[in-house]
């Protein structure tokens, strides 16, 4: 190694204040112009910038000793393309981004070292050029491999997909779509996301997996649209199961009572959202009082967000949460609607509630029951009741 060449080695390696900054602008460069990577949310950004101080150190450690990558190095980008391959990042983004890393590295040495030779040069382009060579044939070897075997597998392939949808490892709508394509399957959208646990586990506090998948099959007839078009999916995660379903679900409450199960059901946004999703349905049961589950054992994603709200990390803005509790009772024309659900909330009792709105008690008994026919809340019931109250108490904090 040339004294030159071992200077900016010393310079860009073996300082963790260069090596960050470089790390950091790599990490930039990449996620602004490779599209799979800038469609990434900051949870896998430390893993690109893991990835890149370890390439920008190998790279300089090959430079400086004429070296070649070895079994190790190898060994590291056949793990990298499966795990790509798992998560649906294209294998053409993941060999963009090695390059586009590999021209920011240059410029690094190129700032450090404005009188390099003519034959350190030379190294470092032949040094880029095999390394890139070698990683490209390797990772894209490795990446149909892990493919192949994941389409192979086809249910624990399906699981996989729902672990990492949960868990937010997921490049982009268009990634997913891809990976769910090479399965042969399309996902509910929208869906539902169903997060059960055991009321009373006499046999255990976890569900097993087997018990989760019989619950998607026990549902799956009710779910399955015309022609088949979806693929509803379970998995476990922690003590409980997760299922993805299609949004127009049915006979939950039943299945989950014939199992002494209760959950929680949330609707989403789009599929790359589904780790949200999944949050506020294990706060909801985290954090509900038994109460809230009867008589229908599932919480509905109006009450999950009413929850969040309680804990003091609401997820919606208040005053969708007051439309998702309220429905139709939130239009102008149903205020009547809610000046009786205001006394009776404030009253205790309709007799009472009638009384101070100048109503007859059947009147106000009527009014009740359109409410519970609205929004499907009744509100005699306590839980339903607060649900209701918290509702239009936001809306009307919102202008609603």
């Amino acid at each position: 190694m040339t004294s030159e060449r071992e200077r900016v080695v010393q310079g860009l390696a073996d300082d963790p204040r260069v090596v960050e900054r470089v790390v950091e602008r790599i990490t930039d460069v990449v996620h602004r112009q490779v599209p799979a990577y800038a469609a990434l949310d900051g949870s896998r950004l430390p893993e690109v910038r893991a990835i890149a101080a370890w390439a920008l150190e190998r790279l300089l450690r090959l430079w400086a000793d004429d070296g070649e990558l070895g079994h190790a190095d190898l060994r590291r980008f056949r793990g990298i393309a499966a795990a790509r391959a798992a998560d649906g990042r294209p294998v053409q983004a993941v060999l963009r981004a090695y390059r586009v890393a590999a021209a920011v590295i240059v410029d690094e040495i190129a700032a450090h070292a404005p009188r390099l030779t003519a034959h350190d040069a030379f190294a470092l382009t032949r040094q880029l050029l095999a390394a890139l060579d070698t990683l490209s044939e390797v990772m894209a070897t490795a990446y149909a491999a892990a493919s192949e075997h994941l389409a192979g597998d086809r249910d624990r392939a399906l699981r996989l997909l729902l672990d990492d949808l949960i868990a937010g490892r997921h490049a982009s709508v268009g990634a997913l779509t891809d990976r769910a394509a090479r399965l042969g399957v399309q996902l509910p959208d929208p869906y539902c996301l169903l997060v059960a646990e055991q009321v009373d586990p006499d046999g255990g506090p976890y569900i097993t997996l087997d018990a989760a998948t019989g619950l998607l099959a026990s549902l799956r007839p009710d779910t399955a649209p015309t022609g088949g078009a979806s693929t509803p999916i379970a998995t476990t995660r922690g003590p409980r199961a997760v299922l993805l379903l299609p949004a127009a679900v049915a006979d939950v409450p039943k299945a989950l009572r014939e199992r002494g199960w209760r959950g929680c059901a949330v609707g989403g946004e789009s599929l790359d959202r589904i780790a949200v999703a999944h949050r506020l349905a294990v706060d909801a049961l985290d954090t509900a009082p038994v109460h809230a589950h009867h008589p229908e054992r599932v919480l509905t994603e109006a009450d999950a967000h009413v929850l969040a709200l309680l804990a003091g990390h609401p997820v919606a803005a208040p005053d969708r949460i007051g439309r998702l509790v309220l429905g139709p009772l939130a239009h102008p024309g149903q205020r009547h609607l809610l000046v009786a659900l205001t006394a009776y909330v404030d009253a205790g009792s309709a007799t009472a509630a009638a009384r101070a709105l100048h109503l007859h008690p059947q009147s106000l008994r009527y009014r009740l029951r359109r409410i519970r026919e609205l929004t499907g809340r009744d509100p005699r019931d306590p839980w339903q009741r607060l649900t209701l109250d918290i509702a239009r108490t936001v809306m009307t904090g919102a202008g609603g």
